[in-house]
């Protein structure tokens, strides 16, 4: 008996271990999947809660108990909007994404120097960020990150920001740029081209560099990516061999001016840069620069669509003058004035160390428009004159800037002058020779002003020492500044967005503040763009430079 009950004491002692074994396993299985559980609900009520917060926001209306101060306008309201709508490739050619709801995702994650290896995965961050236009599923979905902002359809940008008593009710309004929720191309197929035209401007290689990188590390594509040098002549002369961009190759361009592609103007041969695409399978086109250029990238797109082949052309506009319309401003435009601020303190730096009366002349640039000449006055807060292109030139009487001059001098003892290079053709007359850009070639504004100087203080009983400073190339050259780069890289990013979702035909730019696409022909339809001579920016001038005001008056101008 005695050994039976030892037998069954090591027994009974084992069950109990393996049933605490047990309990503890199970126990250890119920917290784990209560946890899993707390952990899923969290989730869902995170996404839950964050479309709630969007549907509020998209459906909120002014409310019954107006806040103290505040009014509603009856006179002042908008009933139409008239969309700029640009053309897209669906329309034409079938999606090769072959799929509808497709979720468009960031595909890299961290910067390397090189093109993403196949099994790059998406962002693969614990939290859900969901696009605010579509529901996005929750399954299989919580190692991705998703934009926080997916553009949907007829997201737009008015046109028309400033309203009066009085204004028309109807606005138009741009299409607001950003990626899509539906990609037309598969990032797999993807192989793109990315040429510069027209002069140089700083920020160029910025955009060039942002487009590589976009196109690699946000769509993660497999084609290639290549670079025409020499402008629109690269696709079909052989002396300008095309270079394969890869990141690793454009890392650290964007510290550097001008563009490492090069550039040229004319040697625009349509059929010859449509055969380049077809015979190197490109499907995007990315064109950089002024609206003379767009004009040609307008038609390679009608070119595309008249041969049925299914290529977004898209174009990044670029000007030094800031002379494209539409945009609030052109890339590279703050660089130039930022640039020219150095020559007009040489200048002053010169007028103010020599006798007897000291002036110093700075022509910048601006063909037609002189907004670099207004800003880099306007910027610096040292110059006595400025002549742009928009406002006549009076060189003597009571509104003359010669006698202006003259009494800036006297009471100074020195004065500093800019002078945009289109200013003075009442004065100079139009140029009838033209560049191979169809831009005509224009007088000598900056050294005729300097010799004008110089005889109207000798007409005068004095002499005048007078340095002529011509820094038009060195605004262009420079690197872009922290301003200009952020531009930048919002251009070829939104650029890159709208090629991939099948826009076509269409440019980029910033207006009322807001990446917006624009269809090419809008565009380039009131472009070159002037400075308004009756304009706060003009005001300004004047209030700072003293100098009389040679605008003719409205009765007088009728």
């Amino acid at each position: 008996m005695s050994k039976s009950i030892e037998t069954i004491a090591p027994l009974s002692t084992t069950i109990a271990a393996l049933f605490s074994v047990l309990c503890s396993i199970g126990l250890s299985h119920f917290l784990q999947s209560r946890r899993e559980r707390k952990e899923r609900s969290v989730k869902e009520a995170r996404v839950q809660a964050f479309y709630k917060l969007e549907h509020r926001r998209s459906v909120q209306t002014i409310p019954d108990d107006i806040p103290q101060g505040g009014k509603i306008l009856t006179d002042i309201k908008i009933d139409e909007v008239v969309l700029w709508d640009v053309e897209h490739l669906g329309a034409h050619f079938s999606s090769e994404m072959n799929t509808k709801g497709f979720i468009n995702h960031m595909v890299g994650r961290d910067y390397i120097a090189g093109p993403l290896p196949d099994n790059t995965s998406t962002f693969s961050l614990k939290n859900i960020t969901a696009s605010v236009n579509q529901k996005l599923p929750l399954d299989g979905d919580s190692g991705k990150t998703h934009y926080n902002k997916l553009i949907g359809l007829h997201e737009c940008i008015l046109a028309d920001l400033v309203r009066k008593p009085g204004s028309t009710t109807r606005s138009k309004a741009y299409i607001r740029a950003g990626p899509r929720r539906e990609l037309h191309f598969n990032p797999q197929t993807v192989s793109a081209a990315i040429v510069t035209c027209g002069g140089l401007c700083p920020g160029l290689n910025n955009v060039i560099r942002e487009i590589t990188c976009s196109l690699h590390f946000m769509y993660g594509i497999k084609g290639k990516v290549w670079g025409i040098r020499g402008g629109y002549k690269g696709f079909h002369d052989p002396a300008y061999e095309p270079v394969l961009l890869t990141p690793e190759l454009v890392e650290d361009i964007h510290h550097q001016g001008g563009t490492v592609l090069r550039s040229s103007r004319g040697g625009f041969d349509l059929e010859k840069i449509l055969a380049f695409i077809q015979n190197r399978g490109i499907n995007q086109l990315y064109v950089i620069g002024g609206d003379g250029t767009h004009r040609g990238a307008f038609i390679i797109h009608e070119g595309c669509m008249e041969k049925g082949m299914n290529v977004a052309v898209a174009g990044i506009p670029k000007t030094i003058d800031n002379d494209i319309d539409c945009i609030d401003r052109s890339f590279g435009f703050a660089s130039s004035v930022e640039a020219a601020q150095d020559a007009i303190i040489c200048a002053k730096t010169e007028a103010s160390c020599n006798l007897p009366n000291g002036i110093g002349i700075v022509k910048l640039m601006g063909r037609s428009a002189g907004f670099i000449a207004a800003h880099a006055t306007l910027a610096s807060g040292d110059v006595d004159l400025c002549l742009v292109p928009e406002i006549p030139t009076v060189l003597n009487g009571e509104i003359g800037c010669l006698p202006h001059l003259f009494k800036r001098v006297k009471e100074k003892g020195f004065a500093v002058v800019v002078v945009a290079e289109g200013a003075g053709e009442e004065i100079l007359g139009a140029s009838t020779e033209i560049d191979e850009s169809g831009n005509k070639k224009l007088p000598a504004i900056g050294l005729f002003m300097k010799k004008a100087t110089e005889e109207y203080f000798k007409k005068n009983g004095e002499s005048a020492t007078v340095k002529y400073i011509d820094p038009s190339y060195m605004i262009r050259s420079v690197p872009a500044n922290a301003s200009d780069s952020l531009y930048c890289m919002q251009l070829a990013q939104n650029a890159v967005h709208g090629a991939m979702a099948g826009f076509t035909g269409f440019s980029v730019g910033l207006c009322n503040n807001k990446m917006v696409l624009l269809p090419i022909p809008q565009l380039v339809r009131t472009s070159p763009r002037i400075m308004d001579n009756r304009g706060r920016t003009w005001e300004r001038v004047l209030a700072q430079t003293r100098q009389p005001n040679t605008v003719p008056s409205r009765s007088s101008s009728r």
